[in-house]
């Protein structure tokens, strides 16, 4: 059985058997996905995370098929009516919506028009009339009769419901309407009448339709949300003589009076059983894969946001901006601990503007401030103008810091443990200001979700979006590595083979004992065991280590083969790392052995020249055209500065410094076609636009980046 789910799951995402069987032993060993990826390449061909994740979904899927069959065997073995060929059918089976429909009509039911029938002793009589060979009909219903049946009528509907059913439970019947569902299925959605003023943001879907297979993931989430806040009601159907047609193709024979009574039986069933059925069946994989597609796209997203340009280790003021409540403001040191929180009231209504400049410039003197960081909420445009024009003693770079999930954090319990004498306010600039500094470190504290990079977040399937959306957080917290010496818990907590409970203990640990000076002194921590210090050591750094590997991606595992590497160029590993003239006269042929390849070995080489290297990028300041505040500001035909916010598979929304955002759509981002934003743009690019339309009502705001250049 194993054998075969390698090779149906090597099949599905075609990727070699070899490579199938190594990747899926070494995921039941307990190895991470970016663990396999980076350390073991020779095993799986160098495959990368997303083929690793794909391969894991598909053999979870067999598995998960393989025990829903055991299930259905059991159950149908129960009923004393499971034969060899019907076992072999279900076992030869690999397609979950097959295996349903062979199912079906063992399938423990509710009480049905069929199953009263049956009550009433009407099953021999819809044999007769399936059999359709009977030529008078009528006159053998009436040897039917009896007190429960009173009519010949009554006895032929009775008999018609449970062929209705049988039909129903046809696998052929399904698969027809199953195929036209998915080639041809129309949706449709009706506004809810009174429903017209309160659902204005729907109102593109108040009477619209087409086909089923062209609507894309957004938009039938759209409408589907609109269908939930009971603003449209939507439909989705087939033509349904065509179908009917197909179906008595498939049903109906021979010239008898039975003919017509299971051509009846037919259009019921389609009508009431198999429609239905198979709209339900057809809108739950069309919203799976719209959900697929709106996780994937969040996905990309959170990548990009999670790997934003650390300003790094600066001395930052932040600033949460408000008016009526004030700015609150806080000093943090290099490693973005608080040293100072103060409130300034530089708007109206207090409009303290000579006071809040001495405060602030009496702040970056103390604290030796090196950058300010602006939440970009209510007041962020004001207060980033009140301060640009500002004189310090020293040179200070201004950002705007998106706010985004930083209320959610200031209330979560993870900012409550971590200043519990402070209130939300001061949390969350301190969380402005830490998001500046290390994006990733901060961010990583607050529920993926919440960040605000994705869209119908809250539409979409909560138990795959958060199982996806943990991959990204693990995946790129393992991509650039984390000092062990300063990393929260949180962070900890994303690291290959650790999870919550070793995360805290490696904190415990080092309160208690001091900064680690190894790798190896992790295994002094409680319940680091050997499997969890090989799938995590290589992704934790210990800066000043005694082994400069040790701050490195290069794994423990590996230390003896750059210690061979250095005795053989005649040097020691300090000397080695970091000197271009040495590294460049590495052969790694020399150093190949029976389970480390030349794809590892190159990774080495690579590390070795920059250690540990960050691969995000630098940070880069931004201003907004200072004369734009509000929507009527704006004027269709001006090109202004904006920063890419958030990518849909429709376009990309652009902050241009006022309130709302406005959308660049996909057509309007290039002249040629392209298919996705995100090949075009990345989340917190830097961009010039143009305004080419202006929805004053609705708020909207249409931009062009082709047209801006």
């Amino acid at each position: 059985m194993e054998e075969k789910i390698h090779q149906l799951v090597a099949a599905k995402v075609n990727i070699s058997l070899h490579q199938v069987k190594n990747t899926i032993m070494l995921l039941n060993e307990g190895a991470t996905i970016p663990f396999i990826s980076r350390y073991r390449k020779e095993l799986t061909g160098s495959l990368d995370e997303l083929s690793i994740a794909m391969i894991q979904k598909e053999y979870n899927y067999f598995v998960e098929l393989g025990k829903r069959k055991q299930t259905i065997l059991k159950t149908i073995g129960d009923q004393g009516v499971l034969t060899p060929e019907l076992q072999k059918q279900i076992e030869e089976t690999y397609d979950s919506s097959t295996l349903e429909d062979i199912y079906l009509p063992y399938k423990p039911k509710k009480r049905t028009r069929a199953t009263i029938a049956r009550e009433k002793g009407l099953e021999p009589l819809a044999k007769i009339m399936m059999g359709q060979f009977e030529w008078d009909i009528e006159k053998k219903a009436k040897s039917f009769l009896n007190e429960n049946v009173d009519t010949v009528d009554d006895a032929l509907a009775g008999a018609r419901d449970i062929v209705a059913e049988w039909v129903s439970e046809n696998q052929r019947a399904r698969d027809v309407v199953r195929y036209m569902f998915k080639r041809g299925a129309v949706i449709e959605s009706k506004v809810v009448k009174g429903k017209e003023a309160d659902g204005q943001k729907y109102r593109d879907y108040f009477n619209w339709s087409e086909p089923l297979s062209r609507c894309p993931s957004h938009r039938l989430l759209a409408i589907l949300r609109a269908s939930k806040e009971d603003f449209v009601k939507i439909t989705v159907s087939v033509d349904e003589e065509e179908a009917v047609s197909r179906l008595d193709g498939i049903f109906l024979r021979g010239n008898t009076s039975c003919k017509n009574h299971v051509k009846l039986a037919v259009h019921d069933s389609f009508k009431r059983l198999i429609a239905p059925s198979i709209e339900t069946e057809t809108m739950q994989t069309m919203k799976e894969n719209a959900d697929l597609e709106a996780i994937k796209v969040f996905g990309e997203n959170l990548r990009q946001l999670l790997l934003a340009a650390p300003l790094g280790q600066k001395r930052v003021m932040a600033i949460d901006p408000g008016y009526k409540s004030g700015c609150k403001l806080v000093c943090l040191d290099e490693q973005g601990n608080l040293l100072h929180n103060e409130t300034i009231y530089p708007h109206p209504p207090q409009r303290e503007v000579r006071e809040s400049a001495k405060k602030l410039g009496t702040l970056v003197s103390a604290y030796k401030i090196e950058a300010i960081a602006i939440g970009n909420g209510t007041a962020g445009r004001d207060t980033e103008q009140f301060i640009k024009y500002l004189k310090f003693d020293r040179d200070l770079t201004l950002f705007s810091v998106n706010e985004d999930g930083a209320s959610v954090y200031s209330a979560s319990k993870v900012a409550r443990d971590e200043f519990p004498e402070y209130d939300v306010t001061v949390r969350g600039a301190v969380s402005i200001g830490r998001r500046l500094m290390d994006p990733l470190a901060e961010l990583v504290k607050i529920e993926p979700k919440s960040i605000g990079v994705g869209q119908y977040q809250h539409d979409v399937d909560q138990k795959m979006l958060q199982e996806n959306l943990d991959r990204v957080v693990e995946s790129c917290v393992n991509m650039v590595g984390v000092n062990v010496n300063t990393a929260s818990k949180h962070l900890l907590n994303y690291i290959s083979g650790l999870g919550p409970q070793l995360a805290q203990n490696i904190v415990d640990f080092r309160r208690e004992n001091g900064n680690f000076e190894s790798r190896k002194q992790l295994m002094k921590v409680p319940r680091m065991g050997a499997k969890a210090f090989e799938q995590s050591a290589g992704f934790l750094r210990i800066h000043q280590a005694i082994n400069p590997l040790d701050n490195s991606a290069v794994h423990p595992e590996s230390y003896h083969i750059v210690e061979r590497i250095a005795t053989d160029l005649g040097c020691n590993v300090k000397t080695l790392i970091g000197n271009e003239e040495l590294i460049r006269k590495i052969d790694v042929r020399k150093y190949v052995t029976a389970s480390i390849g030349e794809p590892t070995l190159n990774d080495i080489v690579k590390e070795l020249s920059k250690p540990g290297l960050d691969p995000r990028e630098k940070i880069s300041a931004f201003e907004f055209d200072e004369n734009l505040k509000t929507m009527e500001d704006l004027k269709i035909g001006m090109t202004v500065p904006g920063i890419i916010t958030n990518i849909t598979r429709f376009g990309a929304f652009v902050d241009i410094g006022i309130k709302e955002n406005g959308l660049v759509h996909i057509s309007e981002m290039t002249d040629k076609y392209i298919d996705d934003p995100s090949k075009v743009v990345k989340l917190n690019q830097h961009v010039r636009v143009k305004i080419i339309d202006l929805d004053m009502v609705r708020k909207r705001i249409q931009l062009s980046l082709r047209q801006a250049d």
